[in-house]
């Protein structure tokens, strides 16, 4: 990946993130939503076939279901917290052989917006999710969660293991603590320039400081993200909500300071009854090797590292991320008892 174009188009923002990090330990249940907490999406376009939006607690959100195969429909969880499921369009593809749901969270892209810090926990985006398994009329259903996408799926299965088939755990951040000291040691293969600037500028709180910036592009240019979709990368950017994601994350990848802080569920994997698929990139801020030992972790869990990719695989390695998550979700299908 190119530096000058991640750069740039990460300075653009208020502050540098992708949609990737993981959930949070649980903040203070939510209570009746006020008129002021939520926004509508930022866009009022008309909805494309396909495409429609579900009231659910505090707003509504966007979803599209694609895909004319019959086998058991897979729901996309996207990254962030706070960031669109945009960047998850190429797993579409899989919808040659089941309906796939892509949707964006309440507050993330064509969802709309929220402002009100008790819906920022794990309880309310598992009520969403299941909200939309309803909605759609499935029973079960593959959840291929990313990044924060896979607390929200281990966190799913846990509240409602009777509505999971299988899950897909790509670049998991089941084990927050853990994730921050990978983040941390990466810091460390970076320039002394761009060491230099985040300890500086860490140390003094002023995160959107243009040499921060432009060391937090060194970081995802090199562990986030190698050859990105622009137009999705763009179109990432400009939809985050910077509230969820700051107050959950934090400022960076390697600077967790929001809820988050402590979140760690690898003591579920053990009991974990469903088919599990780890994917790791090869050169990801999560981290093969700790991808590799949270499989290990899990009964029977199947585990792929995606060459040539960095932490958003389906950018820089789509055909072979597709081909992996195909193979798994098949064999699932293939392996369900005949009724």
């Amino acid at each position: 990946m190119r530096q000058s174009i991640i750069v740039t188009s990460i300075v653009t923002t208020t502050v540098v993130t992708t949609a990737v990090a993981a959930c949070t330990k649980e903040a203070p249940k939510a209570a009746d939503t006020t008129p002021a907490a939520t926004a509508p999406a930022p866009t009022a376009a008309a909805l494309a076939p396909g495409e429609a939006r579900l009231a659910v607690d505090g707003g509504s959100i966007w979803y599209r279901v694609v895909g004319s195969g019959t086998a058991t429909p897979a729901i996309l969880l996207h990254g962030g917290p706070g960031y669109a499921s945009f960047y998850m369009r190429s797993l579409e593809a899989l919808g040659a052989d089941r309906p796939v749901v892509r949707y964006d969270q309440l507050g993330a892209g064509k969802s709309d917006r929220i402002t009100d810090t008790a819906m920022f926990n794990i309880a309310h985006f598992v009520r969403e999710l299941d909200s939309l398994r309803s909605r759609l009329g499935y029973d079960k259903v593959h959840l291929v969660g990313h990044s924060w996408g896979t607390i929200l799926g281990i966190e799913y299965y846990r509240a409602h293991p009777e509505h999971v088939a299988s899950l897909t755990l790509m670049s998991p951040a089941l084990d927050i603590p853990t994730w921050e000291r990978n983040a941390k040691r990466l810091v460390k293969t970076l320039p002394d320039s761009s060491q230099k600037a985040i300890a500086t500028r860490e140390a003094e709180k002023k995160f959107d400081a243009p040499d921060y910036q432009a060391a937090l592009g060194e970081f995802y240019g090199r562990y986030v993200w190698r050859r990105p979709v622009q137009a999705e990368l763009d179109s990432t950017l400009a939809n985050v909500n910077e509230a969820i994601y700051n107050y959950m994350q934090g400022p960076s990848e390697f600077t967790i300071t929001g809820t988050l802080k402590t979140y760690d569920s690898t003591p579920l994997l053990k009991t974990v009854k469903v088919p599990v698929l780890f994917t790791v990139g090869e050169f990801d801020e999560a981290d093969p090797p700790t991808v590799k030992r949270q499989a290990a972790m899990t009964p029977g869990a199947r585990v792929a590292v995606i060459p040539n990719a960095a932490h958003l695989v389906q950018w820089d390695n789509p055909d072979e991320t597709n081909r992996v998550l195909r193979d798994f979700l098949k064999s699932v299908d293939a392996a369900k008892p005949k009724p």
